[in-house]
């Protein structure tokens, strides 16, 4: 069983548009949620079933509104859940952005499309390209000749229409790998894993059938081929289109595609993943004085690759004020906002390493308890590239005419929920401590910079005045810092460059 009724609400739970599809459950039922949701939160209990009665609320939240689905009956949750996220991406993609604004605006369409999308409270024609070959937001110049259902509503191939034609045929195959990772503050990976997808750009004509061939361990195995590098790929999902009795039986990924971009299929790769960017960083907090910062980053992968677009998000108190930055490449900013430094390296080849010094003053000093210390996150991309190794060995295309058709294929990896903790014990600093001089610390960090084919000082002989003026003692932190600078840091053990 499915769902009764469909519900969008706004924050304060006002009904903006529903749809009863089968008349079980009363629709008065709705004015419950509301009240249900928040005793949940006060309870902090929330959870996305909730009960009155015999009536059971499944919900998801979008932005401004509610998403909600009635049932009185044992209903099938995972579809319910999977048709409510169904419906924001049909919504969005008809509206750019799902928001209470939108719905009113287009409450026409928004009725037109629950008609479609689901019948006597099961799933319907959900496909978002073929919905808009005959539901538009022009209705009133919708002509009658135009007004019949397309044969791919009621075509075995509901995702593809017939009588496409091109001058030119081509695939166009993305493999995208984003890495998630944990690292904690003494340099330990504490989680890791990857969640790759293959998206596809088909522009075919008629009706092709392709069969793609990945280096997928299991159909290595059934085939008795020499393995070589394989990958074991988990949580598999696949687009309509791929015959999953195939797949199931010979590991053959076989489809007819639609037309135009779409995801072919989703994976996950449980594994252990070195960090593709590793961060050091030294957090220096001087009370009722400043903060120092220093972070350098190292390219832990091939040499002959390079990441695109590279942020390193440090977290910094949300007092600070009077930013000043230097860096060895890229530029560094402060966003108050966020109470981030996000330094910004437009180009960072393999095996190279960079520095990065904040400084920041500090008006007054919060509890360091209640404020919390967030990581440093890292944001990059780097194309011809995949952590996992896995490889796109064939794609055959087969069509009843005949044609020829080129295959592109382009590998990608980019960062996911990619995290290093910053050590918990910050160091504080003040004046009763011992004179010493740091003109060697800047000297050693000025000998590690590189800038263009001349070496540059990353600090200045002003900023060496001001630092040994404090008479501040050089902890041993600040000592393993300069000596890991000068090191060669073996990019197989990256716990040991962890300060």
């Amino acid at each position: 069983m499915s769902a009764s009724a469909i519900f969008v609400l706004d924050l304060k739970g006002k009904v903006l548009i529903c749809r009863n599809y089968k008349g079980d459950v009363d629709m008065a039922e709705i004015d419950h949620f509301m009240s249900l949701l928040m005793q949940h939160e006060e309870d902090g209990l929330i959870c996305p079933v909730m009960s009155h009665g015999n009536v059971h609320f499944m919900w998801i939240k979008h932005s401004n509104l509610y998403l909600v689905a009635t049932t009185n009956k044992n209903s099938n949750a995972s579809l319910v859940y999977s048709f409510l996220y169904k419906l924001v991406e049909v919504f969005t993609e008809y509206f750019k952005e799902l928001e209470e604004e939108s719905i009113q605006d287009n409450f026409v369409v928004v009725y037109e499309l629950l008609d479609e999308l689901m019948d006597f409270g099961f799933p319907q024609t959900t496909d978002s390209k073929i919905l808009q070959e005959y539901i538009t937001q022009e209705g009133a110049k919708l002509e009658v000749a135009k007004s019949k259902v397309p044969t791919t509503v009621t075509n075995a191939v509901s995702w593809r229409s017939e009588g496409i034609k091109y001058k030119k045929n081509e695939v166009f195959i993305d493999v995208i790998e984003s890495i998630n990772v944990l690292v904690n503050a003494n340099g330990s990976v504490m989680s890791s894993d990857i969640v790759g997808s293959i998206k596809l750009k088909t522009m075919l004509s008629g009706m092709p059938e392709l069969r793609l061939g990945l280096n997928d361990r299991v159909l290595f195995a059934l085939t008795g081929r020499d393995k070589g590098k394989t990958v074991v790929m988990e949580d598999v999902k696949f687009h309509q289109c791929v015959r999953l009795s195939r797949f199931e039986s010979d590991r053959t990924i076989s489809f007819i595609p639609p037309d135009g971009e779409s995801e072919l299929m989703s994976y996950r790769i449980n594994t252990h993943v070195k960090p593709l960017i590793w961060i050091e960083s030294v957090i220096e907090k001087f009370s009722h004085s400043r903060v120092e910062i220093m972070v350098k980053a190292k390219g832990q992968f091939k040499k002959q690759s390079v990441a695109n677009n590279v942020e390193v998000r440090v977290p910094v108190p949300s007092d600070a004020d009077s930013p000043k930055f230097k860096t060895s490449t890229g530029h560094a900013k402060y966003v108050p906002e966020k109470n981030l430094v996000v330094w910004t390296i437009k180009s960072f080849p393999g095996g190279k390493e960079f520095l990065m010094r904040a400084h920041f003053g500090l008006p007054s000093v919060e509890n360091e308890e209640l404020e919390g210390k967030p990581p440093i996150t890292v944001k990059f991309e780097i194309p011809y590239f995949t952590v996992s190794g896995i490889q796109v060995r064939y794609m055959k295309i087969i069509e009843k005419s005949g044609y020829q058709a080129l295959p592109w294929v382009r590998y990608i990896t980019q960062s996911g929920d990619y995290q290093l903790r910053t050590n918990d014990d910050a160091h504080r600093l003040s004046c009763d401590w011992p004179a010493c001089d740091l003109s060697n610390v800047c000297k050693l960090l000025s000998e590690t910079v590189q800038c263009g084919s001349h070496r540059a000082n990353v600090f200045s002989n002003a900023d060496k005045l001001s630092w040994s003026g404090l008479h501040l003692k050089i902890t041993g932190r600040w000592k393993e810092w300069d000596r890991n600078l000068d090191d060669t840091v073996d990019p197989d053990e990256p716990h040991k460059a962890a300060r």
